[in-house]
């Protein structure tokens, strides 16, 4: 840290540099910098070898060895126990297991930026139990490595992960469905990722 003498200040003008000088270093620490998101992953992208979290903080899922030869889907959501997160997005790929399963899905899994805990109580209220992973991505590495970023720090206090959905062939995205409003889910429903996933079977 530099160290400017100030002996020479009279008192009015040494308080008045202090003061500007406090101001200029909270400007510093303070100003909101512009969210820098990265591409956005689109059809044909390779997933990365992003590590998240699963269960508990102390439980590592590396992303590319869950979809390693498999064919599933991944989706993403702003928030767990968030409204429209809660209401549908959720409970849609809980309730259509079944169906996604028939249709060639291994592996259905949720992606968040929230702590582990959080995720398994999540799922836990909402059945997820053996039909969809609920994956922590507690410092959004994986969401910014997607492109999909959402500056929702006014909402919900920092950022977050666009709703999206994505059908994934061993490690290959196949199809990416991003919502243009993240509280609204419609393109990121089963019902999209199903017709995808069907259309793959039969190619």
């Amino acid at each position: 840290m530099r160290i400017q003498d100030v002996s020479h200040l009279e008192t009015e003008n040494l308080e008045k540099w202090v003061s500007f000088a406090l101001l200029t270093r909270y400007l510093k620490i303070h100003t909101v910098r512009p969210l820098q998101i990265a591409e956005m992953a689109k059809a044909g992208s390779s997933l990365p070898p992003v590590v998240v979290k699963e269960g508990t903080p102390g439980t590592d899922v590396k992303i590319t060895d869950l979809f390693k030869g498999k064919k599933g889907i991944l989706f993403g959501v702003p928030g767990a126990f968030t409204p429209v997160c809660s209401s549908s997005h959720l409970p849609g790929y809980v309730g259509d297991y079944d169906k996604l399963t028939k249709a060639g899905a291994e592996v259905i899994a949720c992606l968040s930026i929230d702590d582990a805990f959080v995720m398994a109580a999540w799922g836990t209220a909402n059945g997820s139990s053996g039909k969809v992973r609920m994956l922590a991505d507690q410092a959004g590495e994986l969401t910014k490595a997607l492109g999909v970023e959402l500056d929702s720090v006014d909402m919900l206090g920092n950022v977050r992960c666009k709703r999206f959905s994505a059908v994934i062939v061993d490690n290959v995205i196949k199809t990416m469905n991003v919502e243009d409003n993240s509280l609204e889910a419609t393109c990121s429903m089963p019902d999209t990722a199903y017709k995808q996933l069907s259309q793959l079977t039969e190619a």
